[in-house]
């Protein structure tokens, strides 16, 4: 069975770099260039939703000249690839905390969702400034703020309600995160959404990654037999 939501941890672009005696910024701008092909081919191979992690909320301990870089990237990336994006009939939503970026990021953010509204050949997720454990907390306050307003019962606050108030309310969770670079961690990476989702690791950092790497973590997935905490098919019928 293929996976309706594919969720990606696009991990190695400086290693990559470093490895070729290569300025950091040249990974993460071959990084940009990969993330192109793998939402073609994330297309092609007709997967509804692609979650890629862009950017977490811990990425502004880097140092400041990366961090420029990383922005620029983001602005490059969504005014010459928005247009493109649109044609191909892909709606994009961003999450993540938006409160303290600059005024251009948020304005271009803004433009590349209400643009892409109505898309529906596929969906692009970008977590940008994302850490699950910060949504979560985010959710959570919302939620409190709610309750003491009196404006929701404590009682009605349920598994669907909580979700509801996190990042990605409305987003199916996903069915495979890929994570490459050979690392084997989520890094506070959609923690609440990943409860049953299947892990794939790939030792290629991310500029290297393809459409080849794209079949096999998705081949590796229709070969797992998900239980959602259940019995699975072969000992049901044992």
């Amino acid at each position: 069975m293929k996976p309706a939501h594919v969720a990606i941890i696009m991990d190695g672009n400086g290693r990559w770099a470093e490895a070729r005696g290569l300025p950091r910024r040249a990974g993460h701008r071959a990084g940009v260039e990969a993330l192109r092909k793998a939402v073609r081919s994330v297309g092609e191979l007709g997967v509804d939703w692609l979650t890629v992690y862009a950017f977490s909320s811990e990425n502004w301990s880097r140092p400041r000249s990366e961090v420029n870089d990383l922005m620029g990237l983001l602005r490059l990336f969504i005014r010459r690839d928005l247009a493109e994006l649109h044609q191909n009939g892909v709606r994009v939503r961003i999450v993540g905390d938006r409160e303290n970026l600059e005024p251009d990021i948020k304005s271009l953010l803004l433009e590349a969702e209400n643009l892409t509204a109505q898309n529906t050949a596929m969906n692009l997720v970008i977590a940008f400034n994302y850490g699950a454990r910060d949504e979560i907390l985010r959710a959570a306050k919302s939620l409190m703020r709610k309750v003491q307003s009196g404006e929701m019962e404590i009682d009605a606050v349920d598994f669907d309600t909580f979700g509801n108030h996190l990042d990605t309310a409305g987003i199916p969770d996903p069915d495979l995160i890929i994570r490459t670079s050979g690392e084997q961690r989520l890094s506070n990476f959609l923690l609440w959404q990943a409860a049953y989702a299947e892990f794939v690791f790939l030792p290629c950092h991310w500029p290297d990654f393809g459409r080849e790497d794209l079949e096999t973590a998705i081949a590796t997935f229709s070969a797992r037999e998900r239980r959602f905490g259940g019995v699975g098919a072969r000992e049901a019928a044992l």
